[in-house]
């Protein structure tokens, strides 16, 4: 008998009719019951807040962090689903992998139709969640959305709408595909290491994206609101203006992290243009994310000065630098089962 622990947050697999619009307002056990559970598996409930996920704050994020590891410390829970809102899922989803420590898999899943609707997506979705949570170990956090299972870090919301919500644009093909009753994992995600739990107080960490005719007034009023960290949304491959450079400068000075990602939606960054580019981005100080995009490069950024350590740009390299290539691997849990 395989124990999960489900871990409910609301989003719109809990989200019902409220007059004027959709919002999460069932339960975890209401969620539950809509959805078929796999043969030989109990499904401890734990209803941790409800919310739509546009309404979701570092706070919560904390929160559900803790929850995860005060339920990977019972030895017998063997795995854990956690349902969340797809508005903000690869932020949440990204802030539990960096801490995660176990190799039990921690596993996120949702819905882009309400409970109850007659072509939903949710009863699949968390079936399939169950199923992933039950069956894989050593993958860190992972994505079960659509048939398909997806890493953490890079996974992001790539349709509004659409069944086929998430993916990462910058490796397209998925960690691995269910159907049938199996789970097929076709490859493995390097991941850094963990992080140990979060210290202090939770700090501001604020976007600001680059355009036709940005200037820096954003930038430096988030300086002034208080912010620890930044992340600047560039173009290209981590481009802006001479001016931003002038305020990222400043900004870290002041002791500001700054992060620089880009609002193109695949590719890494790299340091080629001058005059405002990547190039003087980061001899102003700024750490360029990789192929993450701005909401994860946030949380990578707060992950950072959560550590204690104040805007340490070595840790943060770290963290958004996880080599991006996969190693092959052709396991399922059919093969396993005869192993």
């Amino acid at each position: 008998m395989k124990r999960i622990s489900l871990i409910s947050t609301g989003g719109t697999i809990a989200s019902r009719w409220q007059g004027t619009g959709y919002a999460a307002d069932a339960g975890g056990d209401t969620v539950l019951a809509s959805a078929a559970v796999p043969d030989g598996m109990e499904v401890k409930v734990v209803d941790l807040f409800n919310i739509n996920s546009s309404q979701m704050t570092s706070e919560h994020q904390l929160a559900l962090l803790r929850a995860v590891r005060e339920e990977l410390a019972d030895p017998g829970v063997d795995g854990i689903v956690v349902t969340h809102g797809t508005d903000t899922l690869e932020e949440s989803a990204f802030l539990v992998d960096l801490y995660h420590d176990d190799p039990r898999p921690v596993v996120f899943t949702g819905a882009q139709k309400p409970l109850g609707a007659t072509d939903g997506d949710g009863p699949g979705n968390m079936y399939d969640a169950l199923q992933v949570a039950a069956s894989v170990r050593d993958l860190g956090v992972l994505v079960a959305f659509d048939g398909k299972v997806h890493a953490a870090r890079g996974t992001v919301k790539t349709q509004t709408l659409a069944a086929n919500a998430f993916g990462n644009p910058s490796q397209p093909e998925a960690l691995g595909r269910l159907g049938f009753g199996r789970v097929d994992i076709r490859r493995t995600a390097e991941r850094p290491a963990p992080l140990p739990p979060p210290v202090g107080r939770i700090p501001r960490v604020d976007i600001v994206m680059h355009h036709s005719d940005a200037d820096p007034t954003l930038f430096d009023a988030a300086v002034e609101a208080g912010a620890q960290g930044i992340v600047l949304v560039a173009t290209g491959a981590g481009n802006a203006t001479p001016a931003f450079t002038d305020a990222v400068r400043a900004a870290v000075r002041r002791g500001v992290l700054v992060a620089v990602t880009t609002r193109v939606p695949a590719g890494p960054l790299a340091e080629i243009y001058t005059g405002g580019g990547a190039v003087d981005l980061v001899a102003a100080g700024a750490v360029l994310t990789g192929t993450l995009r701005a909401g994860q490069a946030r949380i990578a950024v707060l992950a950072t000065l959560l550590a204690g350590s104040g805007a340490d740009t070595g840790l943060l390299r770290r963290l958004v630098a996880a080599p991006e290539q996969a190693t092959e691997k052709t396991t399922s849990t059919d093969e396993k089962a005869a192993a």
